[in-house]
């Protein structure tokens, strides 16, 4: 039996119809919003701080669950169903509005005995990421929060976040890479010093407790100087850094954290070695990225590479004072009989310096100079997250045109041989 034209054309616009468009003609979902609204109170001289998370909208999360230390994050409590063991909370919001307390407790101690988060009279210094627990969303796949992060203060203390402001002590938390943003990086409350300085596309915050040692404006000219070199290398540094500073008890060193870190008061912002603990912190977060079970070396050997490398091209030391940074490294890198392992230590540090070094020197013969260390690193701050060594070698031979001898394994678990006389 013939059909005519006029009946087939009608039967393939019908079958047209019904089939599913591909992936890349559909129309994308409807992204709908709920609110996540942070506050945490803090009293002075109180060793924790009350946490409420208010969520609101039309449609909210199913389940939320939080990974958490019994130690640190007490008294939970919700009209909602809420189930608490020693490392998870599970809660389960209902309605259009559900609210989640806990408590915080602010003072934590590393295995030195100095602290990376405490609580005073006067002021009290945290990470956000800890503040608030690691949170697994369980929620439409259309959903997304709108999250905020307000302090309740005492009279005459203000906040210092990584985040830019929604009003007085709250703040605007967006992490577009989640679909539930949750705050981090380092937060300071109380009396505060704060000093600020828009520096090429970065908004720079240097906040300490008033009363403090730490050095803020010194601090501020010295990025002013070198942070446009760091910028030449990672072009996509975040448009807000936060660094706050205090003294004793507080560790006495540098951390990092999203767009964020701690300095402690009394750390010099040029080592006698030659290299900066402000600057090395400044590369973590410029990076951001993490080793997996044996690659530390890689992230913190990059960090004082580029540290140094900063300085040099600043012309923050010379020729001379570079070469005697290296010479102090090249000491040092004797006691790192391999690179691998968990955590980096000092002299693991130093001999990573030396392998980026060569890497550097590899990569500018194979390419005639087009290309350097630097295009690896942007690579890797663009990738963020965590690395390997695997990694590592496939990104360095996309930028060199071919494999690296200077990142072959075994190279890099041998001892190194002593630097001439």
């Amino acid at each position: 039996m013939r059909l005519s034209l006029s009946v087939l054309l009608a039967a393939l616009t019908l079958i047209a119809s019904t089939m599913p468009l591909p992936a890349a003609a559909a129309t994308p979902a409807h992204v709908a919003y709920y609110d996540a609204a942070y506050r945490a109170t803090f009293k002075p001289g109180a060793q924790h701080a009350q946490v409420e998370l208010k969520l609101s909208g039309d449609k909210l999360p199913s389940r939320l669950i939080l990974r958490i230390d019994s130690k640190r994050y007490k008294n939970f409590r919700s009209e909602q169903p809420l189930e608490v063991s020693d490392k998870e909370v599970v809660w389960r919001p209902q309605g259009q509005q559900a609210t989640l307390h806990y408590e915080f407790v602010v003072n934590h101690q590393r295995a030195s005995g100095s602290y990376d988060s405490y609580s005073t009279d006067s002021w009290a210094l945290f990470r956000g990421d800890k503040l608030v627990p690691s949170t697994r969303v369980t929620a439409a796949r259309k959903l997304r929060s709108r999250t905020t992060l307000e302090f309740d203060l005492p009279k005459g203390w203000s906040a210092a976040t990584p985040y830019p402001s929604a009003g007085e002590q709250r703040f605007r938390v967006e992490d577009p890479r989640r679909r539930f943003d949750a705050p981090a990086g380092w937060m300071l409350v109380g009396k505060l010093g704060v000093r600020s300085e828009r520096i090429e596309h970065v908004n720079t915050i240097i906040a300490a407790p008033e009363g403090d040692n730490a050095r803020r404006q010194d601090a501020l000219a010295f990025i002013n100087w070198n942070l446009p070199k760091l910028l030449d290398v990672f072009p996509d540094f975040p448009k807000r850094v936060l660094i706050v500073s205090a003294g004793d008890p507080m560790w006495r060193g540098g951390l990092s954290g999203p767009s964020s870190l701690f300095l402690h008061s009394d750390r010099p912002l040029i080592s006698e070695n030659r290299t900066s603990p402000l600057l090395h912190e400044l590369v973590h977060v410029a990076l951001g990225i993490r080793g997996d079970h044996e690659s530390d070396w890689i992230v913190e050997g990059l960090a004082e590479f580029y540290s140094i490398q900063t300085l040099r091209r600043s012309g923050g030391i010379g020729q001379k004072r570079y070469d005697q940074a290296v010479d102090n490294l090249k000491k040092w890198a004797q006691r790192a009989p391999t690179l691998f392992g968990k955590s980096s230590t000092g002299a693991t540090t130093a001999r990573a310096v030396l392998v980026f070094q060569e890497v550097d020197t590899e990569i500018r013969g194979a390419t005639g100079n087009a290309a350097s260390l630097d295009d690896v690193a942007r690579k890797l701050a663009a990738k963020r997250g965590e690395i390997s060594l695997i990694e590592l070698q496939e990104i360095a031979q996309q930028v060199a045109g071919k494999p690296l001898r200077s990142l072959q394994r075994e190279r890099l678990t041998k001892p190194v041989a002593a630097p001439g006389p």
